[in-house]
């Protein structure tokens, strides 16, 4: 309701016999059982704002325009989306995901557009050749354009029922009678006059809010507001040639007597990302994971870690086994969905001790870069024990399931002294009567450190395939 007025009215109500501008009074006695609501024009200006945002991943160029509506000029996005077809699904999509009742039309110019997107039958709301356009245009009603309104009646009254009825009387005469205002519409709509717009242009940090008006006690509801949020913030990361490493989904509880602080769900990735299909897909996967302590009243999202977008690949064939990119989204979706704990990677340390040589760290994380160093003589296999299995000795030589010969060695490893896993170690590759190979080593006290004397013990660290 807007001044007591219906504004705007649900199918229900309509086949109830509600209509638009009916007063109060009349919708309480046609249907009791009606919802009132009272039109909050801050409401509409943040959902406005917000698909606007999330149109600037389709376009750059976004501009308001009356009655609640977007202007884009998407002449350079066509071919990457696609074409024009494939364009009006994905904007349409993208509307229906931010919970927005929409029509869309398309056309050379943004005022025909504007009124194509007025159309009654969906066909022919989408042009995008000129000539057509005008064609269009001229049996298009004039009671459709806002321009014609003030002189409506008297239009009509000389014969004037479409566009194309005004643009036949003579312009001077026309001009004189109603004014410049209907005349440079319907230049603008026909492309015979250029059209000026100021573009939306998306603030410098990404923090958008939506309070809801129910309770929600399940995640599912969790994560239907959210995609709302992630549509917008897809839209602001492609204006601003960003991507996110992290981001917060904040769900705030009660306030007053019974607050509770919000509840944080930080989702960290392993590469850039800004699309929105991508950050919905990893933030399904963890609030599947979630249960609510308190019923959520308000949803945050925050990009708190943006960084400038990747380059597009420019390899002409594919990697074998996908990219980088497909490698750290694959680890993303398991992080998510098994855990931070549970998804581990290798963390090499730059220590000679092939035990100490490792550490586990979180999958998402940048591993760290060792410093070169020149291979030893030997090259370690990648399968070692842990414990090394102590050997025994007949004849001077070590024995595993059968006399085993020197092939290449030794390497020496003396390392660990700053702390109580000191190793000194003579490594060496030996090979048994069936050709298999093995990486073993003598252990040396540090009492023979200064000599080779071979009075130590001999162990199995490792298998070579």
């Amino acid at each position: 309701m807007d001044q007591g007025c219906v504004l705007a009215l649900t199918p229900t109500a309509q086949r109830d016999g509600v209509r638009l501008g009916m007063r109060a009074g009349g919708v309480n006695a046609i249907a009791p059982h009606a919802i009132l609501l009272d039109r909050d024009t801050a409401a509409e200006d943040l959902a406005r704002e917000g698909a606007a945002l999330a149109m600037l991943q389709y376009t750059p160029e976004v501009a308001y325009a009356p009655d609640n509506t977007l202007l884009m000029d998407v002449t350079a996005s066509l071919m990457v989306f696609g074409g024009p077809h494939a364009l009006s699904h994905r904007v349409a999509r993208s509307l229906r995901a931010l919970g927005l009742a929409h029509t869309i039309g398309m056309a050379p110019t943004a005022r025909g557009a504007w009124l194509l997107a007025r159309h009654p039958r969906p066909a022919a709301r989408r042009l995008v050749r000129l000539p057509q356009l005008r064609q269009r245009l001229q049996r298009y009603p004039l009671a459709r354009v806002p321009e014609a309104q003030p002189r409506l009646a008297w239009l009509e009254g000389i014969g004037c029922h479409t566009i194309g009825d005004v643009q036949a009387l003579p312009r001077a005469s026309l001009q004189r009678r109603v004014g410049t205002a209907l005349l440079q519409a319907l230049d603008a709509a026909c492309g015979l006059s250029p059209e000026v717009h100021a573009w939306v242009i998306a603030p410098e940090t990404f923090e958008r809010r939506i309070e809801l008006n129910e309770r929600l006690e399940h995640t599912d509801g969790v994560l239907h507001v959210a995609c709302v949020l992630i549509e917008q913030l897809s839209g602001w990361l492609t204006q601003r040639r960003c991507a996110i490493q992290s981001m917060t989904l904040s769900m705030l509880h009660e306030r007053g007597r019974h607050a509770r602080p919000p509840t944080p769900l930080h989702l960290t990735l392993g590469e850039p990302a800004w699309q929105a299909s991508h950050l919905i897909g990893l933030l399904r996967e963890r609030l599947h994971r979630m249960v609510l302590e308190a019923p959520v009243i308000a949803i945050v999202v925050l990009a708190d870690d943006t960084v400038p977008q990747p380059m597009a690949s420019t390899t002409l064939f594919p990697e074998p086994g996908g990219t980088a990119a497909d490698r750290a989204r694959l680890l993303e979706l398991l992080t998510a969905r098994l855990g931070a704990e549970r998804v581990r990677r290798p963390a090499p340390v730059a220590d000679h001790r092939p035990e100490a040589a490792n550490r586990w760290g979180d999958a998402l994380s940048k591993p760290a870069r060792l410093p070169d160093t020149a291979p030893g003589p030997i090259d370690p296999p990648f399968w070692l024990l842990d414990p090394p299995l102590a050997l025994q000795t007949r004849r001077h030589r070590p024995y595993y399931r059968a006399p085993l010969r020197l092939v290449r060695g030794p390497e020496r490893i003396e390392s660990g002294w700053w702390d109580p896993a000191m190793a000194l170690r003579d490594y060496f590759i030996a090979e048994d009567p069936a050709h298999a190979r093995y990486w073993i080593y003598r252990n040396r006290s540090a009492a023979h450190q200064d000599h080779d004397g071979d009075d130590g013990q001999w162990f199995l660290h490792g298998l070579y395939a």
